[in-house]
């Protein structure tokens, strides 16, 4: 009795740690989210000199990490190569949308990484989903729809030009999901630190050579002030955390957990836009969130249990084996940031 009793116990504390975790990388989006926006209304329009210290910081600790380990690739460099190149394309193409759009609406509208990852793996990897995943993702897209009608009516959005900003935000998450599916190959290798590693380096080569022809002038023409600095430093800060806590929590709880967990930064950036910008929040706001909260729910309780899949995959079935792999991965990076 006793020994049940600690037994339960034990599963709540895992669940409440994991619980703790969960928030910890959905309040790391939202600062991603806070600081971007920051940096923007501070007039510094360098969104590939943001992400630039991103992946350097990345590449410094987790390339030295690899380099440590004095192990072979497991996956060919170029594959990282294109990786970078379109993780940096999505964080360039969201960042810049927070100088038009506001950070609600660009926290928001990052969802429609779902739908395209659907797309992308039913049509590459022959993944397939339920219907009720289907009527899920519907949902989410519904409550983008209404986020766009918002920002078309007068004053609805925040920003000088919403509806351009909607636009970029959602252009960005066509190459947010393309990586995530070059990721999702990648990562069957089980290495996370290389992926990382790789990701990192080749994404701050190109952010490189971009900064140098589209971004120099922007860049030598920022008046440089400590609240611009500090920006940048927490932008970087958050986005190291973010690449770092996810696969952990992936790992420990499981797609459904993770993605009910970060539903939240959604309203952390309402939050920050009442309390920080001291702007008004359309209704239609609480509206939109309402259907992309329900929307994820139906289509994080529809998948498959990956604790069963794992436990298929261990008794030698490959097919088992390569699901999980494609649950786990694709939802490494929904949401995400801004990155």
């Amino acid at each position: 009795m006793n020994f049940s009793r600690r037994g339960k116990n034990k599963d709540m504390w895992r669940l409440v740690f994991l619980l703790f975790l969960g928030q910890v990388v959905s309040f790391v989006m939202a600062l991603m989210s806070f600081t971007s926006s920051l940096i923007a209304s501070l007039g510094a329009d360098t969104p590939l000199t943001l992400s630039f210290f991103s992946y350097s910081a990345l590449t410094l600790v987790y390339g030295g990490i690899l380099i440590y380990r004095r192990q072979k690739l497991l996956v060919p460099w170029y594959w990282y190569l294109l990786l970078g190149f379109v993780d940096v394309q999505g964080n360039y193409l969201v960042n810049k949308a927070y100088q038009y759009s506001s950070i609600t609406s660009v926290t928001i509208l990052d969802c429609w990484t779902i739908a395209w990852v659907i797309i992308l793996t039913w049509t590459f990897l022959d993944t397939r989903y339920s219907p009720w995943q289907f009527f899920g993702a519907a949902v989410c897209v519904s409550g983008l729809v209404v986020v766009l009608l918002s920002d078309a009516a007068v004053g609805g959005g925040g920003g000088s030009r919403p509806i351009l900003g909607d636009i970029l935000v959602i252009a960005g998450t066509v190459f947010f999901a393309l990586s995530n599916v070059g990721e999702e190959f990648c990562v069957k290798k089980k290495d996370r630190v290389e992926v990382v590693a790789l990701l990192s380096l080749f994404a701050m080569l190109v952010s490189i050579g971009e900064i140098a022809v589209m971004e120099r002038k922007s860049l030598e023409s920022v008046k440089w002030s400590a609240e611009i600095i500090l920006a940048f430093f927490g932008y970087a800060v958050a986005s190291f955390a973010f690449y770092s806590v996810v696969p952990f929590v992936m790992k420990m709880s499981g797609a459904t957990l993770f993605n009910l967990s970060i539903l939240t930064s959604d309203m952390w950036a309402v939050v920050i836009r009442i309390f920080f910008y001291k702007q008004q929040v359309d209704w239609l706001y609480y509206l939109a969130f309402a259907l992309v909260f329900v929307g994820l729910i139906i289509y994080s309780k529809s998948e498959k249990n990956p604790a069963a899949a794992a436990a298929a995959a261990e008794d030698g079935d490959p097919n088992s084996q390569c699901r999980l792999l494609d649950e786990e991965t694709t939802d490494f990076r929904n949401q995400a940031v801004s990155s």
